[in-house]
C-alpha cells in the first residue's frame, strides 16, 4: 500500500487555515497521528507543495475535535501549529483565529444539535491548549453554519456570517499568571537591553516599543523580514523573556509558536498593504507582529486578544500607548495592523487587576471534506 487515508475538513476561520479532524478517526500512537499532521500540511518543504500548506503559519495548522466530558461543555478541541520546512508539531500555543471554525465544524459534523429552524446556536467550548472556556455563537441557516453575510473582517474577502467568540477568564493560561514578570519587565540579551510587557492571556505574548528596535509603522512587513538583525533582536529577546516567566529552563528549549511578539506603536495615520488609508481617529493602537519568525501579514486572533487586554492592564507598553476613550474599561479596542482595523472586546475583573473576558467577531467556512492521503 503506498498510501492510507483519514476523513478531514479544510475550514478557514478568520484569518487563518488548517485541517480539522475528529479525535475519534485519528490513532491513539503519537507518533503516527504527528506524522499524519506533517504529511497532510507537508511540513517537510519550505514551500508545502506535497501538502495542504501554502509556506505560512497561518495556513499550517491541525484542529482535533471531539465531544467534551466536562459537564455543561458541548465540545473540546486542540490545536496544532504544523512547521513549514521542518518536523514540528506544537501544541504549545492556541490560534485565535481558528476557533473561530470550531463552532461550525461541531455544528457541521453533528456534535451539537440544532433545528432546521434555528437562525443560531449557542456553542460552549474548551481549548484544551490553553485551559480556557469559549462561549460561540454560530449563525446557522437550514441547519448548517451559515456562510454568507455582511459583516466583513479585514483580510478576507467577500463578507460572511459574524460568528461571535468569547473567552473567559483568559489570562495566565500557560504560565499562571496574566503578568508573570510584573507590570514590565528588562530583558537583557547580546545585542542589548529592553524593556518588555509579557502578557499571558490566551497565547503568552512579548510586546514592545517599536521604536526600541528602530522601526516607524511606515516599514513594510517584507522588508522587515529580510533584515535578519531585526529578526535576530527579536528572536534573542522572545527566548530569553520565556525564561524569565517560567515557560522553560533555558532559551534552547523555547517553542518556536509562544510566546508570540508585537512592535506597538501609538495611534497614527498609515496605509495598508492593499493601499487603504488608515486615520489615527480610527484607531486606539497600533501593532505589527512576529510569528514563527515572520512578520504577520495582519495580525494573529490570540494576538488581538492579548493585545487588547493588555490596554487595560494599568502600566503596560500597550496600556502606555493606547488612546484612551469614553468607556474604554469595557468597550471595543481598535487595533491598526497591517491589512486594516480589529475590533477586540475586552473587560477587567471588578478589581482592574487582572482580565475578565475578551472577545472577538470572525467569519469562517468549511473549504472541503474528504479523504486526506498520508504516503505509508
Amino acid at each position: 500500500m503506498s498510501q492510507f487515508s483519514i476523513t478531514c475538513s479544510v475550514y478557514r476561520g478568520g484569518t487563518s487555515r488548517g485541517l480539522f479532524f475528529h479525535k475519534r478517526d485519528l490513532p491513539d500512537d503519537i507518533e503516527l497521528r504527528n506524522r499524519i499532521f506533517m504529511a497532510g500540511i507537508d511540513s517537510y518543504n519550505p514551500s508545502q507543495i506535497n501538502g495542504l500548506g501554502s509556506g505560512i503559519s497561518h495556513t499550517s495548522k491541525v484542529c482535533v475535535i471531539s465531544p467534551s466530558s466536562i459537564k455543561g461543555v458541548d465540545v473540546e478541541y486542540t490545536f496544532y501549529q504544523i512547521g513549514i520546512g521542518e518536523e514540528v508539531v506544537d501544541d504549545t500555543g492556541t490560534c485565535g483565529n481558528l476557533m473561530a471554525a470550531v463552532g461550525p465544524f461541531a455544528v457541521e459534523e453533528g456534535l451539537v444539535p440544532v433545528k432546521v429552524t434555528d437562525d443560531l446556536v449557542n456553542i460552549s467550548v474548551f481549548n484544551t491548549n490553553i485551559g480556557k472556556m469559549l462561549k460561540m455563537q454560530v449563525p446557522l441557516v437550514d441547519g448548517k453554519a451559515k456562510v454568507s453575510g455582511d459583516y466583513f473582517m479585514p483580510g478576507v474577502t467577500p463578507p460572511g456570517a459574524k460568528i461571535i467568540v468569547n473567552i473567559l477568564t483568559p489570562g495566565g493560561g500557560k504560565t499562571g499568571k496574566t503578568l508573570p514578570l510584573g507590570v514590565n519587565g528588562t530583558v537583557e540579551t547580546k545585542l542589548g537591553t529592553y524593556k518588555v510587557s509579557f502578557v499571558d492571556v490566551v497565547n503568552p505574548f512579548v510586546f514592545i516599543d517599536a521604536g526600541d528596535l528602530g522601526v516607524t509603522v511606515g516599514t513594510e512587513n517584507s522588508k522587515l523580514s529580510s533584515n535578519p538583525l531585526l529578526l535576530e533582536k527579536i528572536e534573542l529577546i522572545r527566548r530569553q523573556a520565556a525564561v524569565q516567566a517560567g515557560m522553560t529552563n533555558t532559551a534552547d528549549e523555547v517553542a518556536g509558536s509562544v510566546p508570540k511578539f508585537a512592535l506597538i506603536m501609538a495611534p497614527q495615520t498609515y496605509m495598508t498593504s492593499a493601499g487603504r488609508v488608515i486615520k489615527k481617529e480610527e484607531i486606539d493602537i497600533v501593532a505589527k507582529m512576529v510569528s514563527m519568525g515572520k512578520f504577520h501579514r495582519t495580525f494573529a486572533g490570540s494576538g488581538l486578544y492579548c493585545m487588547a487586554a493588555a490596554t487595560l492592564l494599568p502600566g503596560t507598553i500597550p496600556n502606555q500607548f493606547a488612546r484612551r476613550r469614553d468607556g474604554f474599561q469595557g468597550q471595543v479596542i481598535r487595533i491598526g495592523h497591517p491589512e486594516g482595523i480589529a475590533e477586540v472586546r475586552a473587560s477587567l475583573t471588578e478589581s482592574g487587576n487582572d482580565v475578565a473576558s475578551v472577545g472577538l467577531d470572525r467569519t469562517a467556512r468549511r473549504i472541503i471534506r474528504g479523504e486526506l492521503y498520508i504516503p505509508s
